[in-house]
C-alpha cells in the first residue's frame, strides 16, 4: 500500500468511527522547534574491495559485513494542521498532517567489522585508487544533508477540565511516516533514499480559550517511526537509521460553534 493511500485509509477510518459521538468540529495549526534526535546508524554491507587505505593497499569486504556510524542533527522545524471533533466527555479526536526537517550536524564513530576506521584514508570508502590526504573520521565529520518526513496520525486527546479557560492535556497518535534521508559529508553522496514506517507520538500541552471559538496552546509531542532502512550510494550495503524527534510547538484551535 502507497504512503498517500494508507493516509486516505487512515482518515476515512477515524472519520467514520467519530461521527456517532460528534459534538463540535474544530481545525488548528502548530509550528514547533524539532529536535531530532541523535541516530546510531547500522547495517551490512555487500562484497566490495576498498579503495586506498592510505598505504598503498586494499581491502576485500566480505557480504554482510557490519557497519556504521553515529549522527547528530541540528535543530529543525515542524509545521501540521490538524482538523477533528471535540466530545461532551472531554475527549477530543483528530487527524493531523506533519511536515518535520532538521539538517545533519555532524557524522562520527565510522565502524566496519566491528572496529573504527575513523584513522584511514578516506580513499578506503570512496574506492580511490590513491590516498585522499584526509581521514574518514575528518571527512564525515564535516554534516551535511538532512531528514525530513511527511507524516499523518490519527489522534485521540482527553481535556482536562479546569472551570477556566486554562485547560491542560494529554494526546496520543498513529499513522504512517514517509521519511527522506540524506547523507553527504564533505559533499560525498552516501545516501539518499528514503521508505514508509509506522509512526507514533505522545503529546502533553495545554489551551487558553480566547473566546468560545478561539484557542491559543502549546505542546510537547515525542514523535517517532521504525527504524527507515536505506541502500548506500558510496559502496554496496544497506543501513538503519532511527528517527525520533523532540517538538515543541505553538498553535492555535478553532471550534466552529
Amino acid at each position: 500500500m502507497t504512503f498517500w493511500k494508507s493516509i486516505a485509509a487512515l482518515s476515512l477510518c477515524v472519520a467514520a468511527a467519530s461521527q456517532a459521538n460528534a459534538q463540535e468540529w474544530y481545525v488548528g495549526g502548530t509550528i514547533a522547534l524539532a529536535q531530532q534526535n541523535d541516530s546510531d546508524n547500522s547495517g551490512q554491507t555487500g562484497a566490495f574491495t576498498t579503495g586506498n587505505l592510505g598505504d598503498g593497499s586494499t581491502l576485500d569486504v566480505a557480504d554482510g559485513t557490519a557497519y556504521g556510524w553515529s549522527t547528530e542533527f541540528d535543530s529543525g522545524f515542524a509545521i501540521a494542521a490538524e482538523a477533528g471533533l471535540k466530545y461532551a466527555n472531554n475527549f477530543r479526536s483528530g487527524v493531523e498532517l506533519v511536515y518535520t526537517q532538521s539538517d545533519v550536524d555532524t557524522h562520527s564513530n565510522v565502524t566496519l567489522g566491528g572496529g573504527s576506521i575513523d584513522a584511514l584514508d578516506a580513499a578506503a570508502l570512496a574506492g580511490a585508487p590513491d590516498p585522499l590526504g584526509v581521514s574518514v573520521g575528518d571527512l564525515v565529520s564535516d554534516g551535511r544533508g538532512e531528514i525530513s518526513s511527511t507524516a499523518l496520525f490519527a489522534n485521540v486527546y482527553y481535556d482536562f477540565d479546569t472551570q477556566s479557560p486554562f485547560s491542560p492535556y494529554l494526546g496520543a497518535g498513529i499513522g504512517f511516516a514517509d521519511v527522506s534521508v540524506e547523507y553527504a559529508p564533505s559533499g560525498v553522496g552516501i545516501i539518499d533514499d528514503g521508505e514508509t514506517k509506522f509512526a507514533y507520538q505522545i503529546k502533553a500541552g495545554a489551551s487558553y480559550a480566547i473566546n468560545t471559538a478561539f484557542e491559543v496552546y502549546g505542546e510537547y509531542a515525542f514523535r517517532a517511526t521504525d527504524d527507515i532502512a536505506v541502500s548506500n550510494d558510496l559502496f554496496p550495503g544497506t543501513l538503519d537509521i532511527e528517527n525520533q524527534s523532540n517538538n515543541f510547538a505553538v498553535g492555535v484551535r478553532y471550534t466552529f460553534g
